[in-house]
């Protein structure tokens, strides 16, 4: 943070900022750790959630 209400980012003046998220809207793929770690958590969720669903859901021949 810059003095007085002031700060200057070199990234935003050269469009790294700008870039980085309209490579993520376009792409669906988070340009951010938090991000990314947040939708790897999501996908493993959603894939034991079918695991144990398909698991569960099959009917016994006995």
């Amino acid at each position: 943070m810059g003095k007085y209400g002031f700060s200057f980012s070199w990234k935003r003046a050269l469009g790294i900022s700008s870039a980085k998220q309209k490579f993520a809207r376009e792409t669906g793929i988070p340009t951010t750790k938090s991000g990314l770690e947040r939708k790897v958590g999501r996908g493993l969720l959603s894939l034991l959630g079918s695991l144990l669903g398909s698991l569960f859901s099959r009917k016994s021949k006995y």
